[in-house]
């Protein structure tokens, strides 16, 4: 005992070395103990979340919208506004949101107009590539093409023959231009060989009710807002623009099936945010969206409004809007479609 008190009292530098290395050894471990808690308190950002939509109140992307916004709030324990920033077919809300805060606290229930066909179409003050960052697939489903009782037109053989008989009269409405519905009517006019007029509008709500006016012939809407119309008789369905039948109509044929084979013009909204938000809190959010969009309450009411839940990895999300940038990018060259 003695000889040790000797060799240590002859090394003051090694005896305090010890010490310092041991407390911070013993200071790094603590750390690393609170290191996931305090990771876990830095989501999600701040008590108040912004899920941001480009479109007016009413139509699908904000229903989807508020019904993901409330399960995620309760989930997290925190209040998730809705922001409708309407206008320019939801470029105004991607620009909003790529330019927004880089922690996180802002997110968007993007578009396929915004993120795979404007950048065709127009020059934008943000690129949906390098400005935003995927975070999920959200829901993926067809528009359905339907018509005012009072055109005359009941099926969509009518529709087909009174465009080629009227070229330049019969008219279809938008939720903007370079849009779901905008594009899928484009699609319909090269494949058929027809010449309809695009009308756009800055959402669902507003194109709606011309529709039901009759100041609009027709609309590739979402069954999410055309749904209690069908059912009233107030608008007529004539086919839905996806590769499958929908649920919701069962025997009401798609476009390809009625003379127009291969074609595909599916809608989708999928959840971005701020390129400039850390990776981590990129992942969290993956989870806590992949999370809500697989509860079976959710799902079922999503399902109601004909919005199918299509969660997944943020490079699943990265990859399909890849293809479809390509695939609307080629249809808007040969159609040498232009912003209006």
């Amino acid at each position: 005992m003695k000889h040790k008190n000797t060799l240590f009292a002859s090394h003051p530098l090694t005896l305090r070395r010890a010490v310092v290395l041991g407390s911070a050894g013993l200071l790094a471990g603590a750390l690393a103990l609170q290191a996931p808690k305090a990771l876990a308190q830095e989501f999600p950002p701040k008590k108040n979340i912004t899920m941001v939509v480009g479109f007016v109140a009413g139509g699908a992307a904000d229903t989807g919208a508020r019904i993901i916004a409330k399960r995620l709030g309760e989930n997290l324990g925190v209040s998730v506004t809705v922001d409708n920033k309407a206008g320019a077919g939801g470029n105004i809300a991607h620009q909003f949101t790529a330019t927004g805060p880089a922690d996180g606290s802002v997110i968007l229930l993007g578009s396929v107009g915004p993120l795979s066909i404007a950048p065709h179409m127009m020059k934008l003050p943000y690129d949906p590539v390098k400005d935003l960052a995927p975070l999920t697939m959200a829901v993926n489903f067809p528009n359905v093409l339907v018509v005012h009782p009072g055109a005359g037109i009941k099926t969509f053989a009518d529709f087909v023959a009174t465009a080629r008989k009227n070229p330049g009269k019969l008219t279809f409405a938008s939720t903007g231009p370079g849009s779901a519905s905008h594009l899928a009517g484009e699609l319909l006019n090269d494949m058929a060989n027809l010449d309809t007029l695009h009308v756009p509008y800055k959402g669902g709500a507003a194109a709606l009710q011309d529709v039901l006016a009759g100041r609009v012939t027709g609309w590739f809407a979402t069954m999410a807002t055309a749904a209690p119309h069908i059912e009233a008789g107030k608008l007529i369905p004539l086919a839905s623009t996806g590769t499958q039948r929908m649920a919701a109509l069962p025997k009401l044929p798609t476009v390809a099936e009625s003379g127009f084979a291969g074609f595909n013009a599916t809608n989708w909204y999928a959840f971005v945010t701020s390129a400039k938000v850390p990776k981590p809190v990129l992942e969290r959010w993956n989870t806590e969206l992949v999370k809500v969009l697989t509860t079976p309450d959710v799902v079922e009411q999503l399902n109601k409004h004909g919005l199918t839940p299509m969660p997944g990895t943020r490079d699943e999300l990265a990859r399909y809007m890849a293809s479809e940038t390509a695939m609307w990018g080629r249809v808007i060259r040969e159609r040498k479609i232009v912003a209006e």
